[in-house]
């Protein structure tokens, strides 16, 4: 089967979820529920195009198929941002009531610290990437650390909007946070896209892609900060989804066996459409809300990231 035949029956999968989602079990009430249920579908597209893009250009910049870019502490520092500001401001104040400010501050935060982490390694000469991985990891668990240290000492009753935080959920989404989320998220795929050929090539390994003329290191330097920018969007739109990334982005390599990477892309952001849409139905009708689709995603993510460290020892 032709790859351009395995994107349609994907295409055609995810059309028919979001149309399930949004008309199933409507009885009538089309001017109340309709619109909710499309703001919701909405978001979970953007999240799903953000994580599937930037896990797979994450990939291919550093050469490996086990790691998302939550590894560079983001996902930390979101939760790390938001349990400083209940502790110190409480629930009630307007960094948290106001959600387009509080959209704005967590994805300017995110995006300032890749910036300064960037700068501060590439700056100092040409490192390896494998050194700015090092550095995102202890980052990210020192932020973590703190998080919990916070958390210990902040009232029972504001712990439980900390622990909202904490976790995934496409139930209560700002319509207003949708569209700047996908204007953001429309931005960095033109600016992206105009590197897709790049890419391919990088694929190849760093020296073959500089001996073949590709700007390596201003390459590398954008599709980090393209990877940051989707991540903190997605990540201050819903919430952290750890593993999603990974589940996609390899499942992508594995239903489609291409280099290109406008195929790995598309491919991805289709899965993640479907798994989204899809798996936010189940735990709505099947499950009755009884668990949350960030939950099933981590499980599901933590154990094929399991499947994947086991075959990649294999391998080797």
């Amino acid at each position: 089967m032709r790859n351009r035949t395995k994107l349609l029956i994907l295409l055609a999968f995810s059309l028919v979820f979001c149309g399930l989602y949004l008309f199933h079990d409507l009885n009538g009430s089309y001017d109340y529920a309709l619109p909710r249920r499309a703001i919701k579908v909405v978001a979970m597209v953007l999240t799903g195009v953000a994580v599937a893009y930037s896990t797979v250009i994450f990939q291919t910049i550093t050469h490996n198929r086990i790691l998302t870019p939550s590894i560079m502490g983001l996902d930390s520092l979101y939760i790390l941002l938001q349990t400083v500001l209940i502790f110190f401001f409480g629930s009630t104040s307007f960094v948290l009531i106001n959600q387009q400010f509080n959209f704005m501050l967590s994805v300017g935060a995110m995006v300032l610290f890749a910036l300064l982490l960037y700068h501060f390694l590439f700056g100092r000469g040409n490192r390896p990437i494998y050194f700015l991985l090092l550095v995102g990891i202890i980052v990210g668990t020192f932020f973590g650390s703190i998080s919990t240290f916070l958390q210990v000492m902040i009232d029972p009753n504001e712990f439980l909007r900390v622990q909202d935080k904490m976790f995934a959920s496409f139930n209560n989404i700002n319509g207003d946070l949708v569209w700047w989320a996908f204007a953001i998220l429309v931005i960095t795929l033109i600016i992206g896209w105009r590197y897709i050929n790049e890419l391919d090539v990088l694929s190849l390994g760093r020296d073959t892609a500089i001996n073949l003329g590709v700007p390596y290191q201003k390459v590398v330097k954008l599709m980090l900060i393209l990877s940051a920018v989707l991540i903190a969007v997605s990540t201050a739109l819903v919430g952290p989804i750890t593993f999603f990334g990974l589940i996609v982005a390899n499942l992508s390599y594995q239903f489609f066996k291409t280099f290109k990477h406008s195929t790995l892309i598309a491919g991805a952001a289709l899965m993640s459409i479907i798994a989204l849409v899809g798996g936010q139905w189940i735990v709505e009708r099947i499950f009755s809300f009884s668990t949350t689709l960030s939950v099933i995603i981590n499980f599901v993510g933590g154990m094929y990231f399991i499947y994947l460290l086991l075959k990649e020892s294999r391998s080797s």
